[in-house]
């Protein structure tokens, strides 16, 4: 795992901030409107002090139009000069490993070490019927990729397939001067376990309490030991919705009347088996939201970050500003959030 950039962070202080990009569509706006505005949300995001940012991919609905983490993160690559851009997360599901490799080592080199690979399983959408892998790469198919990937980005001169995705030795080209530093988006034990396994960093979601990332944490730490791994070593990275106003009130105000529309996208998963896709009840889920997350007055956020910076082992805190879905509005909180929070912990 190569080392982050100086600066990050106040001195002393070993956690991160980074965005979260989601590249959301509202109402009334264009799919183009939401590229561009999330595009802008990143270089804000260098302008304002951050580490980084992190790039959502999904593919055929509106919650997030972005189908290539990898693309968007070199574009965004080419227009900073400072910030680490990573994709939150490609779908291994849906890509071959190779693929994604060459990929990853490619904008590695070419942005001087600033690129970051997150992997996913992804979830049993329609993706895999459109892309042709089939429900067996989403069941059964994601321990095989990842071990790939790894392989390919470990500074072998050849890589070999395995059983999933047979090949014979091939040249690693480019071959990577350096380990490009990857993490799991993990929701169930199983992905904990495996990222675990090979020493991984986790990449857990915004949907997770601070509990249940703590016990999906604590449970790496246990898997990754039996492994050979010193979890204490390992970056985690966590994801939090973030909302910063004068007042308490105001922030979950806002938070109530603009975030469910974007969150409505999630219910446009077409699920293979047919059944039903996003949260059941979306204004509940928002209100678990503003509870869980930095939410509200500076005051309040900066005691919520804290709480998120204190979970074992997570040395990244992704946030997750595209709110309201009006851009002058997202560039303020990403100031403010910046400015008045993570810098006056």
């Amino acid at each position: 795992m190569t080392a982050e950039p100086p600066g990050a962070s106040r001195p002393g202080e070993q956690v991160q901030w980074h965005l979260f990009l989601l590249a959301g569509h509202r109402t009334g706006g264009t799919h183009a409107q939401a590229l561009a505005d999330a595009h802008r949300y990143g270089l804000a995001a260098e302008a304002a002090g951050y580490a980084g940012v992190w790039v959502a991919e999904h593919h055929f609905i509106s919650y997030g139009v972005c189908p290539s983490a990898i693309t968007f993160a070199a574009h965004l690559l080419g227009a900073t000069r400072r910030i680490t851009v990573g994709t939150a997360a490609c779908v291994l599901s849906v890509r071959h490993p190779v693929s994604l490799a060459e990929e990853a080592v490619l904008l590695d080199e070419l942005s001087g070490g600033r690129f970051r690979l997150g992997v996913a399983r992804g979830g049993p959408w329609v993706d895999l019927e459109v892309f042709g892998t089939g429900l067996g790469r989403y069941t059964h198919g994601f321990a095989d990729a990842v071990e790939i990937v790894l392989r390919w980005l470990s500074g072998a001169a050849q890589v070999a397939g395995n059983g999933r995705f047979p090949f014979r030795p091939v040249q690693v080209v480019p071959r990577p001067r350096r380990r490009v530093p990857t993490w799991v988006a993990a929701t169930s034990p199983a992905t904990v376990d495996l990222a675990a396994r090979h020493g991984l960093p986790l990449l857990l979601g915004l949907h997770a309490d601070l509990a249940e990332k703590r016990s999906l944490l604590a449970r790496y730490a246990q898997v990754a030991a039996a492994h050979g791994h010193d979890s204490a070593q390992v970056p985690h990275a966590s994801a939090h919705l973030a909302h910063v106003k004068d007042t308490d009130a105001d922030a979950a105000r806002t938070v109530r009347e603009r975030l469910p529309e974007l969150l409505a996208g999630t219910r446009e998963y077409v699920r293979i088996d047919g059944a039903a896709a996003g949260p059941p009840d979306i204004d509940e889920y928002v209100r678990r939201l503003i509870a869980m997350h930095p939410v509200g007055s500076p005051q309040r956020c900066r005691a919520a970050v804290d709480a998120a910076a204190a979970l074992p082992g997570v040395r990244h805190l992704l946030f997750l500003v595209e709110v309201t879905g009006n851009r002058a509005t997202t560039l303020r909180t990403i100031r403010r959030l910046s400015s008045e929070v993570l810098r006056r912990r």
